[in-house]
């Protein structure tokens, strides 16, 4: 089991999210004790008899005035038995964006829900997107449970329609958890709690302690190497007059000196002379580890590229269809002309037809549509001046997705996945 969880928030405004992170690192000790006072300072003069924990995460101005997150913020807390690294992102409509963000790495998300409203819109937009992402695992936090008159038939009702929603979007039972909590008093969090009797699972950390994610959630066991270049390391310095390597982190796969790599998207092959890290050399490096490659033969190799193992590489392409979570204010429509970022390379795309849009509230897929608007999720087919090594989305997470950008004010329009990932959703047809 890995020692280092990456996890992220999600849910509607004003379920919670950030009282729930604040009472996340309350309940672990990661908040020094001037911070605390800053909060219950604030929290004074707020009028509040009790420190409004959520204060700890809200840290930007705009944020504490108003009273809701609108950037992702990244926070890390650890266990005895674990470390943690956070995303806590918005919960707005307009700020999907940033969800979509804060989730494409997470191994587990924390899905709130307000009991006294339980499944909404929102809801089931946050959950589709996080299945579209592959999120591996999944808690539905069933917050402010003691608000609401009978707890436990809420809780079961809530859990009851949640649980036919992610069948529907791919998830295994095994894989979702519902835990009814009350961030703000601190019920079911660190620890199980006498005020919901009905609940017979573990607490949130207890959970998040003991969930069995794998280190590489990205299904990339089955994959050789992936080595996208972020920099070509060239010092001609006295000392290293000659010196080239290739620095990046590993996507998939492993490397070892005398392998034999193939260099995408030219084709040209040759082998690992060495790794090289700021600790010295290597013998072996895994998936994750970032370090520097130096190369048997001096090939043209530039920042983009990706280095792969011979055996299952990439074909490089310059037309595919590919999943997009529409992210711009303004209506994608066949014929865009936009930038695609695909790992540290990017290149002109036009957008070639519109071939279906999911509905995220049903379920149902609506062929042909004349265009996608923000926050929409759809299929698209895309077209490339340069190819691009690219993995299916299912396959590989990070050789998969991409960037769809505004070549005039260089916003990111959309958030791009590899291939068909709505054949893991239920999805019908509309009528």
């Amino acid at each position: 089991m890995s020692d280092l969880l990456r996890l992220a928030t999600a849910g509607s405004v004003d379920d919670g999210k950030s009282t729930l992170v604040g009472r996340l690192l309350y309940d672990t000790k990661s908040v020094l004790a001037d911070q605390i006072d800053a909060v219950t300072r604030a929290s004074v003069d707020r009028g509040l008899s009790t420190p409004d924990l959520s204060l700890l995460v809200d840290g930007l101005r705009a944020e504490r005035e108003q009273g809701i997150t609108i950037d992702v913020a990244y926070r890390y807390f650890a266990t005895p038995k674990r470390s943690f690294v956070l995303a806590d992102t918005p919960g707005h409509v307009q700020y999907t964006r940033n969800t979509v963000s804060g989730a494409s790495t997470a191994q587990l998300v924390i899905l709130l829900v307000d009991a006294r409203k339980g499944v909404i819109e929102q809801t089931r937009r946050h959950a589709a997107v996080l299945a579209l992402l592959g999120v591996p695992k999944l808690v539905l936090a069933v917050n402010k449970i003691d608000l609401v008159d009978d707890p436990a038939t809420v809780f079961d009702t809530i859990s009851a329609e949640f649980n036919l929603l992610t069948a529907k979007l791919g998830w295994a039972d095994e894989d979702v958890l519902e835990i009814p909590v009350s961030a703000l008093h601190g019920d079911n969090i660190a620890s199980r709690s006498d005020n919901t009797p009905y609940y017979n699972g573990p607490s949130l950390i207890e959970h998040l302690e003991s969930v069995p994610v794998d280190a590489d959630s990205t299904g990339t066991h089955a994959l050789g190497l992936r080595f996208p270049v972020q920099y070509v390391i060239r010092p001609r310095t006295a000392e290293y007059p000659d010196y080239r390597g290739y620095a990046g982190q590993i996507a998939a796969g492993s490397v070892s000196p005398g392998d034999e790599i193939v260099v995408l998207p030219s084709g040209i092959r040759t082998t690992v002379e060495r790794i090289d890290t700021p600790d010295g050399e290597l013998a072996v490096a895994q998936v994750g580890r970032s370090v520097t490659l130096v190369l048997a033969d001096e090939v043209d190799i530039s920042r983009g590229d990706i280095i792969a193992s011979p055996a299952d590489a990439p074909e490089p392409v310059d037309t595919f269809e590919a999943t997009v979570c529409w992210l711009g204010d303004k209506a994608l429509r066949p014929g865009a002309r936009l930038l695609l970022k695909h790992g540290a390379k990017t290149t002109q795309a036009i957008v070639g037809s519109l071939v279906e849009r999911l509905d995220e509230q049903t379920l149902t897929a609506q062929p042909s549509p004349e265009a996608l608007e923000l926050n929409d999720i759809g299929r698209v087919s895309l077209r490339l001046a340069e190819p691009i090594p690219a993995d299916d989305y299912r396959t590989n997470r990070y050789t998969g997705s991409f960037l769809l950008i505004d070549p005039a004010g260089g916003n990111t329009l959309a958030a791009g996945l590899v291939g068909d990932v709505l054949t893991s959703v239920e999805v019908g047809t509309a009528v």
